[in-house]
């Protein structure tokens, strides 16, 4: 069995142990320019010593793939500087740390960005997003073009590139939780009847040809894949997860990623069959109730055997020294979810996002 406590590398990078901390949305960032504030410096410093990765919040490649109010991004000379402070400092306190790089695709809001938001299709998204005047329902999306499918890809080439100039030890793209990249793989989403979308191989297009790209311009080594197989967040539906997972896997077997990283949300069955169609390192964002201490679902994941790393989230929040905490099987502060998003000195409330 492999033990939590043993260090692992990922794709060039080792890290010291197997417990990394999820990506989660945080609200932290300038609103005009989505630059790295101090805040968020302090946040990620303060649980640098403790997991051995950090990925970061959701950081969107372009205005247009905003979808929540003071969010940061990849796009700008200014956020890389920005980012370049915030990385440095985490590596100064032995960190390790991966930008998430996140387009919201349908979901969000034109008064985000001056722009309408985009999409496969022109399917709305269910629910809200936060603007400065409020909660607003998602826009109707504008289906991208063939053109714009290509641009976007392009997007988070520039966006890996700069996350890479900003000190960044790697990145992870987010194809989960229904934004973008997800929105492709959706039955409910993916409307389109030309070459990304409709059959199986179609809909998985966009995630390769995105993922390969941005290897081919940073290196493999450095590339994460984040996927939710099996949620329905976000008006999401997948007809035949197993089906769908497996041929995406499959498709990029050949590339010597950094890892796969799955947010458990359909049991433990999928992530079994996922584990057996991933040659490589993947990464469990495990599905436990908070009233479970997280050293049971640690300890779950690798005497079973279903993943070489584990990703937390909120216990992380509560606990910055979570994993001192682990080892010694508490005691834990308990997650406050109602503190996770409370207002700031700027005069608006944080709000969540699903990650």
């Amino acid at each position: 069995m492999t033990a939590p406590f043993e260090p692992i590398t990922l794709g060039e990078t080792r890290v010291p142990h197997r417990i990394f901390m999820s990506p989660m949305t945080r609200n932290r960032a300038t609103v005009e320019g989505g630059l790295a504030t101090g805040s968020m410096v302090d946040y990620y410093v303060q649980r640098a010593g403790a997991a051995a990765l950090i990925i970061t919040e959701g950081t969107q490649p372009s205005r247009v793939g905003q979808g929540y109010l003071a969010t940061p991004g990849l796009h700008s000379d200014e956020q890389v500087a920005a980012w370049r402070t915030l990385t440095g400092a985490v590596h100064a306190a032995g960190g390790t740390i991966f930008a998430q790089i996140m387009h919201s695709g349908r979901i969000g809001h034109r008064d985000l960005t001056g722009l309408v938001p985009v999409a496969p299709s022109a399917v709305r998204a269910p629910g809200v997003t936060y603007t400065a005047e409020g909660p607003k329902e998602h826009d109707v999306p504008r289906e991208l073009t063939e053109e714009e499918i290509l641009g976007t890809i392009a997007d988070h080439v520039s966006a890996a590139r700069n996350a890479v100039a900003a000190g960044f030890d790697g990145v992870e793209l987010h194809s989960a939780s229904g934004y973008l990249l997800h929105q492709f793989l959706s039955d409910s989403v993916n409307l389109r009847t030309d070459r990304w979308g409709g059959s199986t191989e179609n809909r998985i297009r966009f995630v390769v040809e995105t993922v390969r790209a941005v290897a081919d311009a940073i290196g493999a080594q450095r590339v994460g894949l984040r996927i939710s197989p099996g949620i329905t967040d976000q008006g999401i539906v997948e007809n035949d997860p197993v089906e769908l997972y497996t041929a995406l896997l499959t498709a990029l077997s050949d590339l010597p990623l950094a890892y796969v990283h799955t947010r458990e949300q359909a049991g433990r069955d999928l992530t079994r069959k996922l584990r057996a169609a991933w040659p490589g390192t993947l990464v469990l964002n495990p599905q436990y109730d908070d009233e479970r201490p997280p050293h049971e679902a640690v300890d779950d994941v690798f005497t079973e055997g279903v993943a070489d790393a584990v990703t937390l989230g909120r216990a992380f929040l509560a606990n910055p020294d979570l994993v001192t905490r682990i080892k010694a099987q508490g005691p834990y502060n308990t997650p406050d979810p109602a503190s996770y998003y409370g207002g700031d000195e700027r005069g608006y409330t944080d709000y969540p996002a699903l990650v």
